[in-house]
């Protein structure tokens, strides 16, 4: 299957002459879970900038449906390609929510009729309809995360980056956001995540990619990745804690040996309970 988007061999340097990305390739496929994980600066951040198009890569390409990306190209990227700031305030620029949320689809001039349905489709999506006319810079750190997310579903973006989506949310907003997660690829939308939460990533991925010093250190399943201890190492990230329990209960032989291990603690419980049966 082709890949509906592609990264071919990106070279990136800020001011600092250091590159940011030195010969970075994915392949990214229609419906996919991508967690994207590595340290601070490792390259993530500026990668999904340059996948957006925001950023032009000094070399490589960005190929999009089969097409590699040129200026003229540009434009749509950034329509096909959404992607949701570490920081929601770097993102939201209008007066009110409603606004905000209608910026993106009043720029692609669409006609005034289709510019209020994606943004009324948004606002309910994300549970904003009550906020549609407070300033969006009043709003919690949370509430504005819903923000800077309804303003790339009213883009109708069918693919969507999010940097440290959970980064200033409490607990019901990462339960909050986990379902708008959900919802998103049950629908069809493929979605790469930023993330240092590796249970997180463990449960929610179908595909894990560590960055290190700008380079794709490893790209596989969590399990696999997740449980590659020289990656983990390497990357400065630790191991999930469902892949430490499920350790200790291997080497205690009260799971079977070749078993892979559960993604949520709902299937180890019920995985465990089975063994009692």
């Amino acid at each position: 299957m082709q890949p509906i988007l592609q990264a071919q061999n990106l070279r990136f340097c800020y001011d600092s002459g250091a590159p940011a990305l030195d010969g970075v390739s994915l392949d990214v496929h229609a419906g996919e879970r991508i967690a994207v994980l590595g340290p601070n600066g490792a390259g993530k951040s500026t990668f999904f900038l340059c996948l957006n198009g925001v950023l032009t890569p000094e070399s490589g390409q960005i190929v999009l449906q089969g097409k590699p990306v040129d200026k003229k190209m540009r434009k749509t990227l950034c329509e096909r390609v959404g992607i949701v700031f570490q920081n929601a305030d770097d993102q939201i620029i209008a007066s009110t929510v409603a606004a905000e949320v209608s910026f993106g689809p009043m720029n692609l001039r669409l006609p005034r009729q289709e510019v209020a349905r994606r943004v009324d489709h948004a606002l309910d999506y994300m549970d904003l309809q009550a906020f549609r006319a407070r300033p969006p810079h009043d709003l919690s750190g949370g509430e504005k995360k819903r923000v800077s997310i309804a303003d790339i579903l009213a883009m109708e973006s069918e693919i969507i980056l999010l940097d440290e989506p959970a980064a200033s949310l409490d607990p019901v907003g990462e339960e909050r956001l986990e379902r708008v997660l959900a919802r998103l690829s049950d629908e069809g939308r493929t979605l790469l995540i930023s993330t240092h939460d590796m249970d997180f990533a463990f449960r929610w991925a179908t595909r894990a990619v560590v960055f290190s010093a700008g380079r794709i250190l490893a790209d596989g399943t969590p399990q696999t990745v997740l449980a590659d201890q020289a990656v983990l190492r390497q990357a400065h990230l630790r191991r999930p804690m469902l892949l430490e329990v499920w350790d200790a209960l291997r080497a205690r032989e009260l799971v079977p040996q070749d078993a892979p291990c559960p993604r949520t603690p709902e299937e180890l419980t019920r995985l465990l309970d089975h063994q009692q049966d």
